[in-house]
């Protein structure tokens, strides 16, 4: 197993992973554009040379990080691979020097054991936000705010 930052050439491959789970309703999907443009912010887990897992750390401001789009291939969940992907963006904002992380999810069981605890979206500074107008899901959001102290 590897986990790695993404190169140009993971983009189909990251965007049949998100849009899967788009499509169950699971997560929000991305398009190519979005991906191509935020390729720098996405690590990706590699199994035999395949891609498996990926998502993004997106930083928001000097003390914010976004954990996005995180997807683990149907056929790896529950092997640890999305907590280890975790891991290293929490290595990587720790590294950058910022004191929180958060994530918009639909999973919040599964942050919470990756150490994250549940909070008000209210109470996430309003340059959060700033996307979510684009949002099929807005106004109407159901993902769950969680947030991490590093």
């Amino acid at each position: 197993m590897l986990i790695r930052k993404a190169k140009i050439s993971d983009v189909e491959d990251i965007h049949s992973l998100i849009n899967h789970y788009a499509a169950e309703g699971q997560m929000l999907a991305r398009a190519r554009t979005t991906l191509y443009e935020g390729i720098r912010e996405f690590s990706v887990v590699e199994i035999d040379g395949k891609l498996v897992a990926a998502g993004s750390l997106h930083v928001l401001w000097s003390d914010l990080a976004e954990i996005r789009a995180l997807a683990v291939a149907p056929e790896y969940i529950r092997q640890g691979l999305g907590k280890r992907l975790v891991q290293a963006f929490l290595d990587e904002a720790r590294e950058l020097e910022l004191p929180q992380v958060f994530a918009l999810t639909y999973k919040p069981e599964f942050f919470m054991k990756c150490g994250f605890r549940l909070i008000k979206k209210e109470d996430l500074p309003q340059k959060v936000w700033k996307e979510c107008v684009n949002c099929p899901q807005f106004p109407n959001c159901e993902e769950s705010a969680m947030i991490i102290d590093l």
